[in-house]
């Protein structure tokens, strides 16, 4: 596929999936190729049907999971915890991106896991190859049964993007 079909093709999975949210979504591809807004739409659609949607960057994720920890948190980690796991419909933006300690390795997995032994939806946005995410998470992003694994070979959009001219400074 050329870039624009590709792209096209990106738009009608994500259409798909916003109506019928079911099985998981990963969409992979470059920085800026339209992954996260893809993602953002279909959360919006959702949201506009009336239903729940939990629209989450990983990295932040991971860091409000920390916080649950502290005594001044106003929610516990299982409660957290829980909130991600059973929501109807789940989106993880720049999956990858977070750092790869093993305390946040555990927490992915464990969440992921869950959500895959329950056959609950999940968009996942990342940047990486499947061959650059952990193998027991990418084992179960690629299981044919409930995945679709789609790579957006656009090119990052904002790399078109001219700087404003900046204004004369007298």
């Amino acid at each position: 596929l050329d870039k624009r079909e590709n792209l096209h093709t990106a738009f009608n999975r994500a259409v798909e999936f916003a109506r019928s949210p079911e099985g998981w979504l990963i969409f992979h591809g470059l920085n800026g190729c339209g992954k996260t807004h893809l993602a953002a739409a279909i959360a919006n659609y959702q949201l506009a049907q009336g239903k729940p949607v939990l629209f989450v960057v990983v990295p932040d994720l991971l860091d409000h999971l920390r916080s649950t920890f502290s005594p001044d948190s106003k929610i516990s980690y299982d409660e957290f915890s829980d909130k991600l796991k059973e929501t109807p419909l789940l989106i993880l933006d720049d999956f990858g991106e977070q750092s790869t300690t093993p305390w946040a390795q555990e927490k992915l997995y464990q969440l992921i896991n869950y959500r895959y032994n329950a056959r609950l939806p999940i968009v996942v946005t990342t940047c990486l190859s499947l061959d650059e995410i952990e193998t027991r998470i990418s084992s179960r992003m690629v299981d044919p049964r409930i995945s679709l694994v789609f790579n957006i070979t656009a090119p990052d959009y904002r790399g078109n993007v001219r700087p404003r001219q900046q204004a004369k400074r007298y």
